[in-house]
């Protein structure tokens, strides 16, 4: 099959993206998809009859403004605000809950400590700053490190309103932070174990470090730069599940004249003379064009899609020593009704379950649920992030039913003992009895349960170790380091190959900006 300009491996949210820009600027695309769905992780389906469950990705805070303007995704979908944006029960029957309103928020610190409270609008203000710099970065193509041209010194130009902005003394202080660990940023500012535990839950979401390792004020503040409310985490549901945004992803791709294959799974990328020249399907089926991008990870990509002989071994190298290490499982309960928290008065309880729920008490507590994976075990005391769509969205299950996903730190994917058929049992208990503690009546509210371990996140959605963003999100993986030192731009050792997946810059979380911004170094290169 022929008279395609460019081949999509893959149908998750980047690879979308990609297709509509390519597609939209004239180009023949055709984006080839192994499942009978599109959208990879962030996908809906009813995994419980009547429930629609987002099993992997939930949230829609983190995309791109731009991506959503230009792929006219704000009219076919609507995203819901979040509010609270994080609420943290504590084990002594108090809770912290931040809101979207900062003032708000003072007065909930107020509770546990009023000279936190003073502080926390300041240290907003100045985390706000910080993150615009390196929400700029997030949207540059990364500078070809250590040989830099002109072309990326005039990208870089656009950095230089939130750096002017954030003033040579708070340069400073970034570039001082940023590997630093989170506790230590923290420390600087609060007193409060709640507030600090709270904030510090964001740090450690998607990566497998604990509060007390270096590097996890960098993923706090890459968190704060691409959320959608100027604060630590973002909080926002697409109305009838994330995959809503993906099929609408994929209907303006079509739009633009793109084709779509589900149930086409890519055998192997082809080369000639060391071009790229199209692919092979697993069904024999050969589809040729000068370009191919792939949404896969790295690893899959050049170790398994790729013949070697077509790398050198120093690159090859490089890509067996890209940091996966996946640390998350991911659970969903179909449930009877609202679980009552006991630090929530009655009248108050729907309000505040509006927003995710961090079983986060302590930076402490953090941290002892990640020392379990320094010796390949599960937490026993697990950091739990847990969302209640139906509260914003009723849509999703049915009348007077709710859904409750929930993000579980830490399960590593290489376990030292044991394997994951057994382990995935006592964690589903260990979530079930976690979650008691603070809501009595939750047991007895579930009507139907599933636990998806790493080793499924791996399986089932080609998240090599369990990790989502095809590469861990730390500060020694990022910009001109993602995936690997010298390909940092999207493209490959093989001419016309180039890869769009959250395994490039700037890396995870539904954004669209690895998607746009392939896209656009495609199109350049083909002037």
């Amino acid at each position: 099959m022929g008279n395609n300009d460019v081949i999509i491996i893959g149908a998750g949210h980047n690879s979308l993206v990609a297709a509509g820009y390519l597609a939209k600027a004239g180009r023949r695309v055709v984006v080839l998809e192994k499942r009978s769905v599109v959208g990879g992780t962030a996908i809906t389906e009813e995994i419980f009859p009547g429930f629609k469950i987002s099993p992997v990705a939930d949230t829609a805070g983190y995309l791109s403004d731009e991506v959503k303007t230009d792929l006219k995704l704000d009219s076919q979908v609507e995203i819901i605000p979040l509010d609270p944006i994080a609420s943290s029960p504590e084990p002594d029957g108090t809770h912290l809950t931040i809101w979207r309103d900062t003032a708000r928020t003072v007065k909930e610190i107020e509770r546990f400590s009023p000279a936190d409270a003073a502080k926390y609008p300041v240290f907003v203000e100045r985390m706000t700053k910080i993150a615009k710099v390196v929400e700029g970065l997030l949207k540059l193509t990364p500078m070809d490190l250590p040989s830099v041209g002109l072309a990326d010194i005039r990208a870089a130009l656009s950095l230089a309103g939130p750096v002017l902005k954030l003033g040579r003394k708070n340069i400073n202080e970034l570039l001082r932070l940023l590997p630093t660990p989170v506790e230590d940023l923290l420390n600087e500012w609060f007193e409060s174990d709640v507030l600090k535990g709270a904030l510090a839950a964001s740090a450690v979401k998607d990566v497998t470090w604990g509060p007390q390792e270096a590097g996890t004020t960098f993923t706090f503040v890459y968190n704060w730069a691409l959320s959608d409310n100027e604060l630590f985490r973002s909080a926002s549901l697409v109305k009838g599940g994330i995959g809503q945004l993906t099929k609408a992803m994929a209907e303006t791709a079509r739009g633009f004249g793109a084709e779509i294959r589900t149930d086409a799974e890519v055998k192997s990328i082809d080369v000639r003379e060391g071009k790229v020249t199209g692919v092979t399907l697993a069904n024999g089926e050969s589809i040729q064009a000068g370009v191919v991008v792939s949404g896969a990870s790295p690893r899959t990509t050049f170790l398994e899609l790729l013949d070697a002989r077509y790398l050198d071994t120093s690159f090859v190298r490089h890509v067996h020593n890209i940091k996966y290490r996946g640390s998350a499982s991911r659970m969903h309960f179909a449930l009877n009704g609202l679980p009552e928290f006991s630090a929530l008065e009655g009248g108050e309880t729907e309000g505040y379950l509006r927003g995710p729920i961090q079983i986060a008490p302590s930076i402490t507590y953090l941290q002892r649920a990640f020392d379990h994976t320094k010796y390949g075990r599960a937490s026993s005391a697990p950091y739990l992030d847990i969302v209640i769509p139906t509260v914003a969205d009723p849509s999703l299950a049915p009348s007077g039913k709710h859904i409750m996903s929930v993000t579980v730190k830490y399960t590593p994917y290489a376990l030292r003992e044991g394997d994951w058929a057994a382990t995935g049992q006592e964690i589903a208990k260990l979530v079930v009895d976690t979650i008691a503690e603070y809501a009595p009546n939750f047991p007895g509210l579930i009507a139907d349960q599933t636990l998806l371990t790493p080793v499924d996140l791996e399986t089932v959605y080609d998240a090599p170790e369990g990790n989502l963003h095809h590469g861990e999100m730390t500060l020694d993986q990022f910009f001109h380091m993602r995936p690997i030192p010298g390909y940092a731009r999207y493209r490959t050792p093989v001419e016309g190959m180039y890869l769009c997946g959250p395994g490039c810059h700037p890396g995870g979380g539904v954004t669209g900006l690895p998607g746009q911004n392939a896209a656009r170094e495609i199109l350049k290169d083909a002037k």
